[in-house]
Protein backbone atom coordinates (compact mmCIF):
# COMPACT_ATOMS: atom_id res chain seq x y z
CA UNK A 1 0.00 0.00 0.00
CA UNK A 2 1.44 3.29 -0.85
CA UNK A 3 2.15 6.74 1.53
CA UNK A 4 -0.99 8.38 -0.81
CA UNK A 5 -3.43 5.27 0.36
CA UNK A 6 -2.70 5.00 4.05
CA UNK A 7 -2.96 8.95 4.47
CA UNK A 8 -6.15 8.45 2.61
CA UNK A 9 -7.38 5.75 4.53
CA UNK A 10 -6.29 7.50 7.90
CA UNK A 11 -7.84 10.61 6.93
CA UNK A 12 -11.57 8.83 6.16
CA UNK A 13 -10.98 7.13 9.82
CA UNK A 14 -10.61 10.45 11.22
CA UNK A 15 -13.56 12.02 9.37
CA UNK A 16 -15.44 9.34 10.74
CA UNK A 17 -14.45 9.21 13.64
CA UNK A 18 -15.13 13.44 14.36
CA UNK A 19 -18.48 12.60 12.21
CA UNK A 20 -19.60 10.13 15.23
CA UNK A 21 -18.93 12.49 17.84
CA UNK A 22 -20.85 15.28 16.39
CA UNK A 23 -24.00 12.93 15.58
CA UNK A 24 -23.78 11.59 19.32
CA UNK A 25 -23.28 14.95 20.77
CA UNK A 26 -25.95 16.41 18.28
CA UNK A 27 -28.82 13.53 19.77
CA UNK A 28 -27.54 14.38 23.09
CA UNK A 29 -28.27 18.17 22.87
CA UNK A 30 -31.82 17.03 20.73
CA UNK A 31 -30.86 18.92 18.03
CA UNK A 32 -29.42 16.60 15.52
CA UNK A 33 -31.02 16.29 11.96
CA UNK A 34 -28.92 14.21 9.67
CA UNK A 35 -31.17 13.77 7.23
CA UNK A 36 -32.90 18.00 6.98
CA UNK A 37 -30.85 20.81 5.78
CA UNK A 38 -30.33 23.72 8.54
CA UNK A 39 -30.42 25.54 5.60
CA UNK A 40 -33.84 25.39 4.91
CA UNK A 41 -35.76 23.90 8.24
CA UNK A 42 -36.34 26.12 11.41
CA UNK A 43 -34.62 24.92 14.26
CA UNK A 44 -33.47 26.02 17.64
CA UNK A 45 -30.83 28.28 18.07
CA UNK A 46 -28.12 26.64 19.47
CA UNK A 47 -26.15 28.50 22.69
CA UNK A 48 -22.73 27.79 24.00
CA UNK A 49 -22.33 29.07 27.31
CA UNK A 50 -20.37 27.79 30.67
CA UNK A 51 -21.98 28.09 34.03
CA UNK A 52 -25.35 26.92 35.50
CA UNK A 53 -26.56 30.04 36.46
CA UNK A 54 -26.04 31.59 33.24
CA UNK A 55 -27.39 29.28 31.50
CA UNK A 56 -30.37 28.75 33.94
CA UNK A 57 -30.74 33.28 32.79
CA UNK A 58 -30.34 31.81 29.12
CA UNK A 59 -33.23 29.37 29.24
CA UNK A 60 -35.85 32.08 31.39
CA UNK A 61 -35.16 33.83 28.44
CA UNK A 62 -35.02 31.41 25.38
CA UNK A 63 -37.53 29.14 26.86
CA UNK A 64 -38.35 26.61 24.18
CA UNK A 65 -36.79 28.54 21.65
CA UNK A 66 -33.40 27.73 22.40
CA UNK A 67 -30.70 24.76 22.89
CA UNK A 68 -28.17 25.02 25.48
CA UNK A 69 -25.27 23.40 25.76
CA UNK A 70 -23.56 24.20 28.97
CA UNK A 71 -19.83 23.71 28.67
CA UNK A 72 -18.34 23.18 32.58
CA UNK A 73 -19.88 20.12 34.44
CA UNK A 74 -21.99 20.12 37.72
CA UNK A 75 -19.38 19.86 40.79
CA UNK A 76 -16.43 21.14 38.35
CA UNK A 77 -14.20 23.83 38.70
CA UNK A 78 -15.25 26.81 36.97
CA UNK A 79 -11.65 27.95 36.40
CA UNK A 80 -9.66 25.22 36.05
CA UNK A 81 -12.08 22.85 33.75
CA UNK A 82 -10.93 21.84 30.24
CA UNK A 83 -12.86 21.82 27.03
CA UNK A 84 -13.65 18.20 25.55
CA UNK A 85 -12.97 17.66 22.16
CA UNK A 86 -16.72 16.84 21.71
CA UNK A 87 -17.60 20.48 23.50
CA UNK A 88 -14.64 21.75 21.02
CA UNK A 89 -16.02 20.77 17.69
CA UNK A 90 -19.60 21.64 18.58
CA UNK A 91 -18.24 25.26 19.53
CA UNK A 92 -16.75 25.45 15.94
CA UNK A 93 -18.92 23.76 14.02
CA UNK A 94 -22.26 24.08 15.27
CA UNK A 95 -22.86 26.80 17.42
CA UNK A 96 -25.33 29.86 17.05
CA UNK A 97 -24.10 31.67 19.91
CA UNK A 98 -21.35 31.63 22.83
CA UNK A 99 -22.73 33.53 25.98
CA UNK A 100 -20.48 33.36 28.38
CA UNK A 101 -19.16 35.17 31.58
CA UNK A 102 -15.92 37.09 30.61
CA UNK A 103 -13.77 38.34 32.50
CA UNK A 104 -11.08 35.78 31.77
CA UNK A 105 -13.27 32.86 33.12
CA UNK A 106 -13.83 30.71 29.94
CA UNK A 107 -10.86 31.62 27.86
CA UNK A 108 -10.63 28.12 26.11
CA UNK A 109 -14.46 28.64 25.05
CA UNK A 110 -13.20 32.21 23.95
CA UNK A 111 -10.28 30.10 21.88
CA UNK A 112 -12.76 27.47 20.49
CA UNK A 113 -14.90 30.27 19.31
CA UNK A 114 -12.54 32.28 17.94
CA UNK A 115 -11.65 29.15 15.54
CA UNK A 116 -15.19 28.74 14.63
CA UNK A 117 -15.72 27.43 10.72
CA UNK A 118 -19.28 29.84 10.96
CA UNK A 119 -18.28 33.18 10.30
CA UNK A 120 -21.50 34.75 11.65
CA UNK A 121 -20.89 32.88 15.32
CA UNK A 122 -21.28 35.78 17.80
CA UNK A 123 -20.00 35.94 21.24
CA UNK A 124 -21.61 37.58 23.99
CA UNK A 125 -19.23 38.08 26.82
CA UNK A 126 -21.54 39.08 29.60
CA UNK A 127 -19.46 40.50 32.55
CA UNK A 128 -17.40 42.87 30.04
CA UNK A 129 -20.39 44.61 29.32
CA UNK A 130 -21.37 45.11 32.24
CA UNK A 131 -18.85 46.51 34.18
CA UNK A 132 -15.91 48.61 33.06
CA UNK A 133 -12.16 48.65 34.02
CA UNK A 134 -12.86 50.73 36.52
CA UNK A 135 -15.41 48.71 38.44
CA UNK A 136 -12.89 45.39 38.10
CA UNK A 137 -12.18 43.87 41.77
CA UNK A 138 -9.03 42.37 42.42
CA UNK A 139 -8.67 40.45 45.85
CA UNK A 140 -6.77 37.44 47.04
CA UNK A 141 -8.06 34.33 44.17
CA UNK A 142 -7.98 37.61 42.11
CA UNK A 143 -4.61 39.53 42.30
CA UNK A 144 -4.19 42.40 40.22
CA UNK A 145 -0.92 41.61 39.46
CA UNK A 146 -2.18 38.80 37.51
CA UNK A 147 -4.43 40.68 35.59
CA UNK A 148 -8.07 38.52 35.72
CA UNK A 149 -10.22 40.39 37.81
CA UNK A 150 -12.88 38.89 40.27
CA UNK A 151 -15.10 37.42 37.51
CA UNK A 152 -18.53 36.60 39.69
CA UNK A 153 -20.99 39.16 38.85
CA UNK A 154 -23.67 37.26 39.25
CA UNK A 155 -24.16 36.71 42.38
CA UNK A 156 -25.17 40.84 42.69
CA UNK A 157 -28.38 40.36 41.44
CA UNK A 158 -28.35 43.78 39.85
CA UNK A 159 -25.69 42.69 37.56
CA UNK A 160 -27.56 39.52 36.88
CA UNK A 161 -30.45 41.72 35.84
CA UNK A 162 -27.95 43.44 32.98
CA UNK A 163 -26.98 39.74 32.50
CA UNK A 164 -30.85 39.44 31.45
CA UNK A 165 -31.00 42.00 29.40
CA UNK A 166 -27.83 41.39 27.32
CA UNK A 167 -28.87 37.43 26.62
CA UNK A 168 -32.73 39.25 25.36
CA UNK A 169 -30.96 41.58 22.94
CA UNK A 170 -28.76 39.06 21.48
CA UNK A 171 -31.52 36.13 21.50
CA UNK A 172 -34.20 38.83 19.52
CA UNK A 173 -30.92 39.77 17.19
CA UNK A 174 -30.05 36.05 16.41
CA UNK A 175 -33.67 34.45 16.20
CA UNK A 176 -35.87 37.64 15.46
CA UNK A 177 -38.72 35.76 14.62
CA UNK A 178 -39.04 34.95 18.48
CA UNK A 179 -38.43 38.18 19.72
CA UNK A 180 -42.08 39.07 21.07
CA UNK A 181 -41.33 35.39 22.49
CA UNK A 182 -37.87 36.46 24.12
CA UNK A 183 -39.65 39.98 25.43
CA UNK A 184 -42.07 38.49 27.23
CA UNK A 185 -39.85 35.81 28.76
CA UNK A 186 -37.78 38.44 29.82
CA UNK A 187 -40.48 40.77 31.08
CA UNK A 188 -41.47 38.15 33.16
CA UNK A 189 -37.81 36.88 34.46
CA UNK A 190 -36.91 40.45 35.40
CA UNK A 191 -39.99 41.37 37.64
CA UNK A 192 -39.09 38.11 39.37
CA UNK A 193 -35.23 39.44 39.61
CA UNK A 194 -36.21 42.71 40.86
CA UNK A 195 -38.01 41.26 43.56
CA UNK A 196 -35.25 39.28 44.74
CA UNK A 197 -32.74 42.02 44.73
CA UNK A 198 -35.13 43.99 47.09
CA UNK A 199 -35.48 41.09 49.20
CA UNK A 200 -32.12 40.22 49.90
CA UNK A 201 -31.27 44.23 50.51
CA UNK A 202 -34.14 43.80 53.10
CA UNK A 203 -33.03 40.15 54.47
CA UNK A 204 -29.19 41.89 55.32
CA UNK A 205 -30.81 44.77 57.01
CA UNK A 206 -32.27 42.29 60.10
CA UNK A 207 -28.54 41.41 60.64
CA UNK A 208 -26.67 42.88 63.08
CA UNK A 209 -24.35 45.77 61.63
CA UNK A 210 -21.56 44.34 63.70
CA UNK A 211 -21.80 40.75 62.08
CA UNK A 212 -22.02 41.72 58.45
CA UNK A 213 -18.56 40.07 57.45
CA UNK A 214 -17.85 37.53 55.51
CA UNK A 215 -14.92 34.86 55.10
CA UNK A 216 -15.04 31.89 52.79
CA UNK A 217 -13.05 29.57 51.31
CA UNK A 218 -13.36 31.25 47.35
CA UNK A 219 -13.28 34.16 46.91
CA UNK A 220 -16.66 34.62 44.82
CA UNK A 221 -18.27 37.52 46.75
CA UNK A 222 -17.06 40.97 45.67
CA UNK A 223 -19.47 42.01 44.15
CA UNK A 224 -22.41 40.27 46.29
CA UNK A 225 -20.96 42.19 49.30
CA UNK A 226 -20.73 45.20 47.33
CA UNK A 227 -24.16 45.22 46.63
CA UNK A 228 -25.88 44.14 49.85
CA UNK A 229 -23.52 46.01 52.61
CA UNK A 230 -20.99 42.99 53.46
CA UNK A 231 -17.00 43.50 54.29
CA UNK A 232 -15.21 40.21 53.15
CA UNK A 233 -12.63 40.01 55.67
CA UNK A 234 -10.82 36.92 53.65
CA UNK A 235 -10.59 34.21 51.56
CA UNK A 236 -8.49 30.83 51.79
CA UNK A 237 -8.06 29.96 48.43
CA UNK A 238 -4.54 31.75 46.67
CA UNK A 239 -4.46 32.80 42.89
CA UNK A 240 -3.30 29.71 42.44
CA UNK A 241 -6.53 27.48 43.14
CA UNK A 242 -4.45 25.84 45.79
CA UNK A 243 -4.14 26.07 49.40
CA UNK A 244 -2.50 28.60 51.50
CA UNK A 245 0.56 28.06 53.20
CA UNK A 246 1.08 28.25 56.73
CA UNK A 247 1.91 31.66 57.20
CA UNK A 248 -0.88 32.56 55.02
CA UNK A 249 -3.26 30.26 57.58
CA UNK A 250 -1.99 32.00 60.80
CA UNK A 251 -2.35 35.41 59.21
CA UNK A 252 -6.55 34.22 58.41
CA UNK A 253 -6.82 33.21 62.19
CA UNK A 254 -5.49 36.14 63.57
CA UNK A 255 -7.80 38.35 61.31
CA UNK A 256 -10.59 36.20 62.02
CA UNK A 257 -10.25 36.41 65.91
CA UNK A 258 -9.99 40.10 66.03
CA UNK A 259 -12.77 40.89 63.69
CA UNK A 260 -14.74 38.49 65.99
CA UNK A 261 -15.99 36.92 62.67
CA UNK A 262 -19.29 34.84 63.75
CA UNK A 263 -19.49 32.36 60.74
CA UNK A 264 -16.95 30.73 57.77
CA UNK A 265 -18.49 30.22 55.13
CA UNK A 266 -17.66 26.79 52.77
CA UNK A 267 -18.98 24.70 49.79
CA UNK A 268 -20.78 22.07 49.69
CA UNK A 269 -19.11 21.21 46.35
CA UNK A 270 -15.36 21.56 47.30
CA UNK A 271 -15.07 20.62 50.68
CA UNK A 272 -11.42 21.00 52.45
CA UNK A 273 -9.13 20.27 55.31
CA UNK A 274 -8.41 23.90 55.49
CA UNK A 275 -11.47 24.91 56.35
CA UNK A 276 -11.85 23.15 58.71
CA UNK A 277 -8.54 23.71 60.45
CA UNK A 278 -8.96 27.20 60.55
CA UNK A 279 -11.92 26.76 62.13
CA UNK A 280 -10.78 24.46 64.94
CA UNK A 281 -8.44 27.18 65.52
CA UNK A 282 -10.65 29.97 65.58
CA UNK A 283 -13.80 28.49 66.88
CA UNK A 284 -15.79 29.84 64.74
CA UNK A 285 -18.80 27.99 63.32
CA UNK A 286 -18.11 26.56 59.65
CA UNK A 287 -21.47 26.86 57.21
CA UNK A 288 -20.61 23.89 54.74
CA UNK A 289 -23.47 24.50 52.05
CA UNK A 290 -22.51 27.97 50.11
CA UNK A 291 -22.34 27.72 46.49
CA UNK A 292 -21.91 30.29 43.63
CA UNK A 293 -21.90 28.71 40.12
CA UNK A 294 -23.50 25.16 40.83
CA UNK A 295 -27.43 24.95 41.47
CA UNK A 296 -28.87 23.55 44.48
CA UNK A 297 -31.33 20.42 44.55
CA UNK A 298 -31.89 18.17 41.66
CA UNK A 299 -32.41 18.73 38.51
CA UNK A 300 -35.81 19.96 37.97
CA UNK A 301 -36.17 20.87 41.62
CA UNK A 302 -38.33 23.88 41.86
CA UNK A 303 -34.64 25.55 43.41
CA UNK A 304 -32.61 23.96 40.52
CA UNK A 305 -32.16 27.82 39.25
CA UNK A 306 -30.38 30.99 39.64
CA UNK A 307 -33.09 32.71 41.66
CA UNK A 308 -33.03 29.54 44.15
CA UNK A 309 -29.48 29.97 43.80
CA UNK A 310 -29.68 33.20 45.32
CA UNK A 311 -32.49 32.84 47.90
CA UNK A 312 -30.62 29.22 49.31
CA UNK A 313 -27.03 31.15 49.61
CA UNK A 314 -28.69 34.55 51.09
CA UNK A 315 -31.03 32.40 53.81
CA UNK A 316 -27.95 30.27 54.66
CA UNK A 317 -25.84 33.49 55.31
CA UNK A 318 -28.85 35.88 57.20
CA UNK A 319 -29.42 32.51 59.28
CA UNK A 320 -26.00 31.89 60.33
CA UNK A 321 -24.93 35.39 61.14
CA UNK A 322 -27.65 36.58 63.21
CA UNK A 323 -30.78 37.81 60.58
CA UNK A 324 -34.14 37.12 59.86
CA UNK A 325 -34.37 35.64 55.99
CA UNK A 326 -38.15 35.10 56.50
CA UNK A 327 -39.00 38.01 53.99
CA UNK A 328 -37.49 35.65 51.06
CA UNK A 329 -40.00 32.88 51.44
CA UNK A 330 -42.06 34.97 49.71
CA UNK A 331 -39.51 34.36 46.34
CA UNK A 332 -40.76 31.69 44.01
CA UNK A 333 -37.41 30.33 42.75
CA UNK A 334 -39.33 28.76 40.13
CA UNK A 335 -38.16 29.30 36.07
CA UNK A 336 -40.53 31.82 34.74
CA UNK A 337 -40.39 30.71 30.99
CA UNK A 338 -43.07 27.99 31.42
CA UNK A 339 -46.34 29.39 31.97
CA UNK A 340 -47.76 26.07 33.09
CA UNK A 341 -45.14 25.59 36.56
CA UNK A 342 -46.62 29.40 37.67
CA UNK A 343 -50.48 27.88 37.76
Amino acid sequence: MGNRQRIFIIGSVAAIVVLAILVAAYNQLGVYHPNISSATTERNLLVVTSVDPIANMIKNVGGDKVDILKIVPDNSDSHTFKLSVTDDIIIRTRADLVIINGLNLETTIEDSAGHSDNPKLRILKLADRTIDREQWVFDNSFPERDGNPNPHLWLDVQYAINYVKLIHDELSMADPNNAQYFDSNAERYLQRLEKLDLSILEAVQTIPQENRKLVTYHDSLPYFANRYGFEVIAAFQPASFGEPTSDEISRIVAQIKAEKVHAIFASEVFPNVITEQIASQTGVEVVRTLRDDVLPGDLGASQHTYVGLMVTDVRTMVAALGGDASVLEEIDPRNTYDINSLA
